[in-house]
C-alpha cells in the first residue's frame, strides 16, 4: 500500500505561447516539486523500454534510429497523416506515462514530501486529467502577446501563428476550469509577483489541511 500523500498536487497548463515553461520553473524555484509531462513521454520511450518496443512492432523498425533510440520526425510523419495511427501511438504511450507519473507521485509520498507538487502538461483540460488534481493554475496571455512569442520562437507569420492559437481550446475556457489564472503578458517582474502570491495560497491551503 502506498504512503499518504502530504502534498498538494496542482496541474499546471496553458496555451500555445503563453509562456507556460516559465512560470513552471519560477513555481520550481519557489520550492515546488515538478512533473512534466514532456519529460514522461520521452522517458517511456527510451531505448529498453517497453513503450518502445510496443511502438516498433506496430510501426516498424524504421522508426528508430541506427543507435537505438526512437526516431521521432519518422514516427511523427506516419502518425500526424493519419488519425487512426495516432490514436494507435496514444494507446501505447498513454499507459506507460500514466503508470510512470503515479510512481514518481508514490516515490514523493514514500519520502513525506510535504510541500506542492506541480505536474506541468500542455493537454491537461482536454484529456480529463485536470479533474485529478487538487488544484489547477491555468497560464494566458493574450492573443497579440501569443503571436509575438510565436513570431520570436518559431518565425511564424501572423497567419500562421492565428492558425495555431485557433487549433487550441480557447484560453478563455480553460481560465474558466481554473483555480488560479496567471497572467503572462506582461513583464516577467509581473509574472513572478503572481506566481509568488499563487504558491502562497497554495502552501496556505496544504497547511489548512494537514492534520495539526
Amino acid at each position: 500500500m502506498s504512503a499518504p500523500r502530504k502534498f498538494l498536487l496542482v496541474g499546471l497548463t496553458g496555451g500555445i505561447a503563453t509562456g507556460k515553461s516559465t512560470v513552471s520553473e519560477l513555481l520550481r524555484q519557489q520550492g515546488c516539486e515538478i512533473i512534466d509531462a514532456d519529460l514522461l513521454a520521452r522517458d517511456v520511450v527510451e531505448p529498453g523500454q517497453p513503450a518502445l518496443r510496443e511502438i516498433v512492432a506496430e510501426f516498424g523498425q524504421e522508426v528508430v534510429s541506427a543507435g537505438g533510440a526512437l526516431d521521432r520526425k519518422k514516427l511523427g510523419a506516419i502518425v500526424f497523416a493519419s488519425p487512426e495511427r495516432r490514436r494507435r501511438l496514444e494507446a501505447i504511450t498513454h499507459p506507460a506515462i500514466r503508470a510512470l507519473f503515479m510512481a514518481r507521485l508514490d516515490e514523493l509520498a514514500e519520502k513525506g514530501f510535504g510541500g506542492i507538487v506541480v505536474f506541468d502538461a500542455a493537454v491537461m483540460i482536454e484529456s480529463g486529467n485536470y479533474k485529478n488534481m487538487d488544484r489547477l493554475v491555468v497560464v494566458v496571455a493574450d492573443e497579440a502577446t501569443q503571436m509575438a512569442r510565436l513570431r520570436g520562437r518559431d518565425g511564424t507569420d501572423d497567419a500562421e501563428s492565428r492558425r495555431k492559437i485557433a487549433s487550441q481550446m480557447p484560453l478563455a475556457e480553460k481560465a474558466k476550469l481554473a483555480d488560479y489564472v496567471i497572467d503572462n503578458s506582461g513583464t516577467r517582474e509581473a509574472t513572478t509577483e503572481q506566481v509568488r502570491r499563487v504558491f502562497a495560497t497554495l502552501m496556505s491551503e496544504l497547511r489548512s489541511r494537514s492534520p495539526a
